[in-house]
């Protein structure tokens, strides 16, 4: 990918500015070209993969989601040419929109990019491939979806067909409803929950944030707009510190092969004046984003995005991950829709949270802990809260990073009786430092969690009860990649190899973590110090900053 000169004046820390950004939408856009259907409705790209779906839905992922780049750029060009597969796609080509089926999914992405470019598309059309295109999309108004972001999909196309005049009572009712139905999720503080439970991850800012946004800076409504812009500039005030300094997202959640998508809510921020951002930290994080997969392989010799995180990577996949799968990373692209001038492309770059300063955060709603620290850039994530339905690395792990990713030996997790199982996740909590919870291990035992965070350091402890005596208890930490340096050393309860036993209906393991990129950081074991004073108690004493006493038992956690 050919990209400009860097700008060290605009951007002293990634050199990018939207020349960059505007030369990779091109770059990307050219290189799916050769794999258009002769008719251009079908994107079928290069692989082995088929996801769950199909081939002929994969295809028309790759029509949609590559629709929805040149939608951002407005490109005129390329936007004829996704006219001519308009066309041909619902004049028989594209399969019909059914009940919790894939093509929901790519009439919304078709939706908004149609409402974006509205005067450079549609308009355009003819009115017969209108009236079909419309009568392609009305499906979606009553398909079921999945119960999740899936139900923001209906409301997407909703949106559009009523501002286009058709089906509009039909379509104002399914927008009502899709908005209704994820407002159950809402847990406050600008977090959802991706449907039941407690999922938490980037769906949060690229779906569950996105497009409720969208439709309400695309209708004009002022009292939606109002509900979900506050919503986002609360997210944002945490989201911004999830990028670690070299620009990487967290590696945690679902769908990562969509990478710089992760950026989205950023411009979204900006776009609609929502954001508690700078504009030149919102430009730095989100340039950031996007230099580090650019530098990092994410796009191959012919230009396309590959099935992964840096490259090719199936542990990052899920079955309905298709070849096209990854250019929902177009999302990324939404800060085109912002003019030349400006103040997001114009502004300096500032540093973005974790080039600032060391900070431990809470946040509230995930109960997480996110730990950053300024001297490496590295940010780390302590999940005391997320959980899927099934046991998902992605989710159930102790903690994530913006530079590990979550291993097959079972990183960052309790073992009890060789089960390094994590099931029925209940926070406990977060405060100044801390996060906490409990949760179901091997044979029904029950761990009850704290981690406390200094600068790097982490003291990890777990008060392991229902277990029977003498039942093996092992703790792991980081799993870490060259040039970052992983620690974990026993405190209390736990020999040299991080394992210990229980020895009656309580019993408490602490271990001192650590995970940086400082070339010689001072000895892990004299930044801090921890004593136990009794079963489910100890003492921690950090060699700059405060004594704290921790005591978990089965009321929870509590610190002082």
């Amino acid at each position: 990918m050919q990209l400009p000169p860097d700008d060290r004046t605009a951007s002293p820390f990634t050199g990018y500015t939207r020349a960059h950004w505007e030369a990779a939408a091109d770059a990307l856009l050219a290189a799916v070209e050769p794999y258009a259907s002769e008719d251009r409705a079908l994107y079928h790209l290069p692989g082995d993969r088929t996801s769950w779906s199909g081939r002929l839905s994969d295809g028309l992922e790759g029509y949609a989601r590559t629709l929805l780049l040149a939608a951002f750029r407005r490109d005129e060009k390329a936007l004829e040419r996704y006219a001519t597969g308009l066309d041909a796609g619902v004049s028989g080509v594209w399969p019909r929109i059914e009940d919790r089926g894939q093509p929901l999914v790519e009439a919304a992405s078709i939706a908004l990019a149609l409402r974006l470019t509205r005067e450079l598309l549609w308009d355009r059309l003819d009115d017969g491939v209108r009236q079909r295109t419309a009568a392609w999309l009305a499906d979606a108004l009553t398909a079921e979806p999945w119960p999740c972001n899936w139900e923001l999909f209906p409301v997407t196309v909703g949106g559009f067909l009523a501002e286009t005049g058709h089906e509009v009572e039909a379509s104002r009712a399914a927008v009502d409803r899709g908005l209704e139905r994820v407002e159950q999720w809402y847990r406050g503080d600008g977090w959802y929950t991706d449907g039941d439970g407690r999922k938490y991850d980037y769906y949060n800012g690229w779906a569950l944030h996105l497009y409720p946004v969208l439709h309400a800076w695309l209708e004009r409504d002022q009292d939606l707009l109002e509900r979900y812009g506050a919503r986002l500039e609360r997210h944002l005030a945490d989201y911004a510190r999830l990028f670690g300094g070299d620009g990487a997202p967290m590696h945690q959640g679902r769908s990562l092969t969509y990478r710089f998508a992760t950026t989205a809510p950023l411009w979204l921020g900006a776009l609609t004046g929502r954001t508690p951002l700078e504009p030149g930290e919102t430009r730095r994080l989100a340039s950031g984003a996007l230099k580090y997969f650019l530098d990092r392989g994410a796009v191959d010799g012919r230009g396309l995005l590959t099935l992964g995180w840096h490259g090719p990577d199936a542990s990052v996949l899920q079955g309905y991950s298709g070849p096209a799968s990854p250019y929902w990373a177009s999302k990324g692209f939404l800060g085109l829709l912002l003019p030349p001038d400006h103040e997001v492309w114009t502004a300096p770059e500032r540093p973005g949270p974790a080039g600032r300063e060391d900070a431990v955060t809470p946040v509230g709603p995930p109960n997480w802990l996110l730990q950053s620290t300024r001297s490496d850039g590295l940010v780390r994530l302590h999940n005391h809260g997320s959980e899927d339905v099934r046991y998902d690395p992605y989710y159930t792990r102790l903690a994530y990073s913006t530079v590990t990713a979550p291993d097959a030996s079972h990183d960052n997790s309790v073992f009890v009786g060789g089960d390094p199982g994590r099931t029925g996740i209940e926070p406990l909590g977060t405060g100044p430092g801390w996060a906490a919870s409990r949760h179901t291990a091997g044979g029904g035992a029950r761990v009850t969690s704290v981690v406390l965070a200094r600068g790097a350091v982490e003291v990890r402890a777990h008060l392991v009860t229902g277990a029977e005596p003498g039942t093996a208890v092992r703790v792991t930490g980081w799993s870490a990649p060259e040039g970052v340096r992983a620690e974990l050393l026993p405190a209390v309860g736990l020999d040299d190899d991080l394992t210990g036993r229980t020895t009656g209906d309580a019993t408490l393991f602490v271990a001192l973590a650590r995970l940086t990129g400082e070339p010689d950081p001072p000895p892990l074991a004299e930044t801090v110090r921890v004593d136990s004073d009794g079963p489910g108690t100890a003492t921690v004493r950090w060699n700059t900053g405060p004594e704290v006493r921790l005591r978990l038992d089965g009321t929870g956690v509590h610190v002082s």
